[in-house]
This record gives structure tokens, C-alpha cells and sequence, in this order.
């Protein structure tokens, strides 16, 4: 037992790292003339890797095929394979992966992944890796396709030597036929070869509809940011780095008198519109719980307030309106769906997209309001802001938005809206709580959360409960306690909830993460949308 426990830890420790087949890493691989690899049984899987940037050699025109691959390598490589970019995570993982090692942003994107895993704070990058670690990494990074009897390892006649937790995945690399033995044996303990690496990752790409896969272009999902707390020129620049196809500025607020606020940005909306860019307009209310009753209650209020948005749509040409009215009264709940009810017509009218912003319905006065299968079926997409699970004021420290408690919310809301009218949203800050002898907080962007970590030397723990990273330290007496977001949690959110088949995401707010972030998310939505078959 005690030796199953040591292989397993060995193991975990093991699949946090692996990379590409390459020699010499730190430039893009090129189909280059190898000049040893003429006797090579991988010579043609060689040429086609590298054609695809996949392998590379060790820049004097050598391959070295029987060398060893190191872990850092091997997880290289198979990002490359998935066509995945590397990812500079702001958090590190392991104190043994440096920010100037060439590999620091594939083991990462590896590990954003869930592809390769951590066993405490050590990754051993340049550590070389065994035939069953890469059968494990390379069966994970296919998301576990291939059969297994349970039964195909043990026929190898050195079957003793395979680990217990990689057992399965050989059982699979050997059905599938990637990475088999030879004269009845497995080797799982022998370091895999920068040839034999080759072979298993030219035939991945060889089966089914692998290649197909890897090579399409994922469907277009919609990603909005809140424009907040930036100028013009901010707001584009973060459009840009972002990605966003859809942008929502504050531009409009529902006054308690009935006046809808103006203070659109014709700069901003001409970037957008000469650019490919959506702008859906948010219309807020301030939060303002009696003036948003007081014009609700109204049916010529709600009136006024329509025409004045149906003008605005109308005059500056805009795309579409964001609805985000919070702390509405649950005595509205009636009045709120007949108001958007009103507004969808006046926005199909117009040609325009309307959407609201709804928090988790946790059965609380601060929900009640919101009818979500009548707001549903009136609005093109409903807007789900999967933060503030532990708010500014919570007696009690947490997150703020844990993958649990954001998976839920979101299951619950397609019990009611259909997932193509679904988008989460997620947060680009955090909290950092103050725990003494009562519990505070302040809000902090992703870049100050970095920047903190780093100035106290705040321990950092992966809690894989809740898919973050768990900072610690102590300021003048007082515990400090943050839950992180960053590149890997932000990862396993997108991953969990393009399960669901939603329309897109959204963020609060764009300006506030540190850059690592986008390439992360975009490597998550392609991985996410692969579907393997053999």
C-alpha cells in the first residue's frame, strides 16, 4: 500500500509538466533537412511534425532522434499538437518552472488544462519522461477516447512495472494502437525517445477525425466586457487585447423621474462599427431601488423609458441594449417583465439585440424580482454574473466566484432559459479579506491581486475544490486570506461551462486582468470545442 501511495504522488508530480519534441525550444520549430534521421522508422513522422511545427531540432540541423524527451519538452509538443499557445500565467505553479525558462508558458498551458498536473510545488521540467507518464498525458489531452477492457496492460509481460495510475491510459495508447511495445514488453519505466515520441504523436494525428479537428476553427461564441473605469483610449485598447466582439458601455441610466441619461461616446462607437465590433448600450439603474420602483409602477413611465432607449438605439445606430438593474424590489417582479416585455418589441422593431443581466437565483429578495423564464423568453440573451458569491460585506471570507457555486447557478438558469440565450459573465477582480476579530474586504483587480502576492510573499495553494489558487500572509497582525482568479481557474470556468453549449461569455470588467488571461481562455475555447473520435 505505502508503494501505491509514493507511485501515485510520483505520478501526480509527473503529469504536471511535458512538452514538444524540440531540441532547441526557444524559436518556432521549421520543416528543417534533418541529417540523422535517414535510418529513422520515425523519419516520415519527423518531417510531418515539423512541417506542422510540432518538432523542431537542435538548430545545427540535427534531431537526435534517440535522445530522451524531458518533461518540459513533451508538454511543449503536445500543445503544439492541439494547436494551443503557450500561456505566461501571472501565478506560477511550481517554484521549479522560472518565467524565463522557455517553457514556462507551455507547462502552464498545459496545466490550465488539466492536461498535466502538480504534485505540491514541483514540476521537474528537465526531468526525462517515461513511456506510461506520456501514455497518461497523451490519453488526457485526447479527453480520454479509447477503449480499455481493463485487461490490455496486464498482457505485456513486464505488466508488474506499470503503475497503478497509469494502468488504464496504456491500456488505451496500446488499443489505439499510439505507443506500444516491443517483443511482449511495454518498458513503462524507460524515458521515451524524441523518436518514439514522434510516432505517438504523428499517429493521434493520424486517427479519426484528429487532425480535422485540430485544424477547424472553433464556432464564434460572443464575448462582451463592461466598459468601466477608463478612458476612450483604454476602453479600445482592452477591446483589442480582449478579444471582444460585443462591448457594453455605461452609457445610459434610468432615472427615478423617468429620464434616461446620455452620455454616449461617438468616438468609441465609431472604433467599434469601423472595426467589427457589436455595441450593446447597458441601461442601469443605479441600483436605485425606489426610483426603479417608482418608474416600473408606472405604465407610462415604462413608456417614456422605452421610447427614450428605442431612440438611442435609433440615433447613434447602436447594435443592441444591456439591461442591468439591480436591487429591484420584489414587488416589481410583474412590472420588470412587463417593462422588458415592451423593450423586446421596440428592439425587434428596431433590428436590435436586447439582453439583461441576472445574478444566480439563490431564492433571495435580491433575485426576486427577476421572473427568468418570462425575462427569458422575451430577451435575445440573458446575461448570468457568476461573482459575488462572498459580496464586499459577507461576514464570512470566500470566494467570489467558485467553479462550484458557478456551475450550479448556471444549470439552474437553463432549467428556465435555453443555453443559445445564455451567456456567463465572470470576474476580473478579486477579494482580499481582512480575517481579526470581525472579517473585511476590499475589491482588487487581477493585476493588484499579482502585484500583492508578490510584495508579501503570500503562500499560494491550489484548492481544486473550487478551482483557485489559496494566497496567505500577514500584514501588520491582521491575516489576509484571497482567493485568486487568474489564467487556470478563468480556464476551468470556460471549460465547465461550454459543456452546457452556452452562447458566449462576459466579463467585469475588461482592463483589470492581467494580459495572460485572454491567451488562456482562448486556448481553453478551443480545446473546449475539439470533440475527438477514432
Amino acid at each position: 500500500m505505502k508503494k501505491y501511495i509514493l507511485s501515485l504522488c510520483f505520478l501526480l508530480s509527473f503529469t504536471a509538466s511535458i512538452s514538444p519534441l524540440q531540441a532547441s525550444a526557444a524559436q518556432a520549430p521549421s520543416p528543417t533537412a534533418f541529417h540523422d534521421i535517414s535510418s529513422s522508422f520515425a523519419k516520415d513522422a519527423i518531417y510531418r511534425l515539423a512541417k506542422r511545427g510540432i518538432v523542431s531540432g537542435d538548430g545545427t540541423g540535427a534531431f537526435l532522434p534517440r535522445n530522451p524527451v524531458t518533461r518540459a519538452e513533451f508538454i511543449a509538443m503536445v500543445a503544439r499538437m492541439l494547436n494551443m499557445e503557450p500561456v505566461p500565467n501571472d501565478l506560477p505553479a511550481f517554484q521549479d518552472v522560472s518565467r524565463s525558462a522557455w517553457y514556462y508558458g507551455w507547462v502552464h498551458a498545459g496545466l490550465n488544462l488539466s492536461i498535466v498536473e502538480g504534485n505540491g510545488y514541483k514540476f521537474f521540467p528537465n526531468a526525462s519522461i517515461t513511456r506510461q507518464e506520456a501514455a497518461v498525458i497523451v490519453i488526457r489531452a485526447m479527453k480520454d477516447i479509447g477503449y480499455d477492457n481493463g485487461y490490455t496492460a496486464g498482457n505485456y509481460t513486464d505488466s508488474e512495472s506499470i503503475a497503478a495510475w497509469a494502468w488504464r491510459a496504456v491500456g488505451q495508447a496500446t488499443n489505439t494502437g499510439w505507443l506500444q511495445g516491443s517483443q511482449g514488453q511495454f518498458r513503462p519505466l524507460d524515458p521515451i525517445t524524441r523518436e518514439e515520441t514522434a510516432m505517438l504523436l504523428d499517429r493521434v494525428l493520424q486517427s479519426g477525425n484528429v487532425k480535422s479537428m485540430i485544424d477547424s476553427q472553433p464556432a464564434g461564441n460572443i464575448h462582451m466586457g463592461w466598459l468601466y473605469n477608463g478612458s476612450t483610449k483604454h476602453y479600445i485598447s482592452y477591446a483589442k487585447r480582449a478579444g471582444l466582439n460585443v462591448l457594453v458601455p455605461r452609457w445610459y441610466y434610468m432615472e427615478s423621474n423617468g429620464k434616461v441619461s446620455d452620455s454616449t461616446d461617438i468616438e468609441l462607437l465609431n472604433w467599434a462599427h469601423n472595426n467589427g465590433r457589436q455595441v450593446w448600450a447597458m441601461v442601469g439603474n443605479r441600483a436605485n431601488a425606489e426610483g426603479t420602483h417608482q418608474v416600473l409602477s408606472s405604465p407610462q413611465s415604462r413608456k417614456s423609458v422605452v421610447d427614450s432607449i428605442a431612440a438611442s438605439v435609433s440615433r447613434y445606430r447602436l447594435d443592441g441594449i444591456n439591461i442591468d438593474f439591480e436591487n429591484v424590489m420584489p414587488e416589481d417582479r410583474q412590472n420588470l417583465t412587463a417593462f422588458i416585455t415592451q423593450l423586446s418589441m421596440e428592439m425587434n422593431r428596431l433590428g436590435a439585440k436586447l439582453s439583461i443581466d441576472v445574478s444566480p437565483d439563490l431564492n433571495t429578495d435580491w433575485t426576486a424580482a427577476f421572473d427568468y423564464a418570462a425575462l427569458g423568453s422575451q430577451v435575445d440573451y440573458m446575461v448570468l454574473m457568476s461573482y459575488d458569491q462572498h459580496w464586499g460585506g459577507s461576514p464570512k471570507a470566500g470566494s467570489v466566484s467558485s467553479l462550484p457555486w458557478s456551475e450550479s447557478a448556471l444549470s439552474k438558469l437553463l432549467t428556465q432559459v435555453p443555453a443559445k440565450k445564455s451567456i456567463i459573465a465572470y470576474p476580473l477582480y478579486t477579494r482580499d479579506w481582512q480575517i481579526a476579530s470581525s472579517v473585511s474586504s476590499s475589491d482588487i483587480s487581477l493585476i493588484e491581486q499579482g502585484h500583492r502576492i508578490r510584495l508579501t510573499q503570500a503562500s499560494l495553494t491550489w484548492n481544486a475544490s473550487v478551482a483557485q489558487y489559496e494566497a496567505a500572509y500577514n500584514s501588520r497582525g491582521i491575516q489576509h486570506r484571497i482567493w485568486t482568479e487568474d489564467s487556470r481557474s478563468l480556464s476551468w470556468k470556460h471549460l465547465m461551462a461550454a459543456k452546457y453549449r452556452i452562447a458566449g461569455y462576459a466579463y467585469w470588467y475588461p482592463g483589470a486582468e492581467t494580459t495572460d488571461v485572454w491567451q488562456a481562455i482562448d486556448n481553453a475555447e478551443r480545446y473546449a470545442s475539439y470533440s475527438f473520435r477514432i
